[in-house]
């Protein structure tokens, strides 16, 4: 359809223009597949590829070091077996991980939910706490709620430093920033955009199921043999 200015769904000058470009340039691509001729592998495979080769614990300590000082370097291994193990691995952690949300809420805990009734208001979220001393195996959601029998395993799972069941126990709470005045408060974000008051609750037991799942799917990963360039 046009008009005498022109095309209705012309993109004026003003309008922003977005461009998809590919992290891994057809060179890196080129450098993987000439290391396992006869096989068909994509952009895609290679992502992920690196994505469960970063998780490898054999990896992280073989290259500590530098992982702390420079950008990780990239291996290709030395069979396509291998590569496809980790790129395969990669694709189930990556699409956990990025779905997070959507992952199942973890069974094998007991939740006492105390006296009354479950209103939304009793979901509330001020500040999660472990067991006394500590204890991880227990979490005091709030005043009311108390999840028991959480598998210290599942805090083996390590982002950044710091377990993801810990990153949950940090960040869904109640803050003030300092600097600001700004609150930070987790049940506007449950109630507000997830339209769902148990979500903070729902989170703590949905990363215990990645977690597991994670570190079942990286113990599982293949050795690191490396091919020389």
């Amino acid at each position: 359809m046009t008009t005498s200015q022109g095309s209705l769904f012309e993109q004026t000058p003003s309008q922003p223009r977005f461009v998809r470009r590919e992290a891994i340039t057809d060179e890196g691509l080129k450098h993987f597949q000439d290391a396992y001729p006869g096989q068909v592998i994509t952009k895609q495979d290679l992502f992920y590829y690196v994505y469960g080769l970063l998780h490898s614990l054999e990896y992280r300590e073989r290259y500590a070091d530098t992982l702390r000082k420079e950008l990780p370097r990239i291996p290709r291994v030395k069979t396509y077996e291998s590569f496809k193990a980790f790129s395969d691995s990669g694709r189930r952690l990556g699409e956990m991980h990025v779905n997070f949300d959507s992952q199942p809420i973890y069974q094998g805990v007991k939740i006492d939910y105390g006296k009354g009734p479950l209103t939304p208001e009793a979901f509330r979220v001020e500040k999660m706490k472990y067991g006394k001393g500590k204890d991880k195996t227990v979490l005091h959601y709030n005043d009311r709620i108390t999840i028991t029998d959480i598998p210290l395993e599942a805090y083996d799972y390590v982002v950044n430093g710091k377990s993801a069941l810990d990153w949950v126990v940090e960040r869904q709470c109640v803050k003030t920033d300092k600097a600001s005045g700004i609150v930070n408060d987790a049940n506007d974000w449950a109630i507000e955009t997830m339209d769902n008051p148990h979500y903070p609750l729902e989170l703590f037991l949905r990363v215990i199921t990645i977690s597991l799942e994670t570190m079942k799917i990286v113990n599982g990963l293949p050795a690191l043999d490396i091919l020389e360039s």
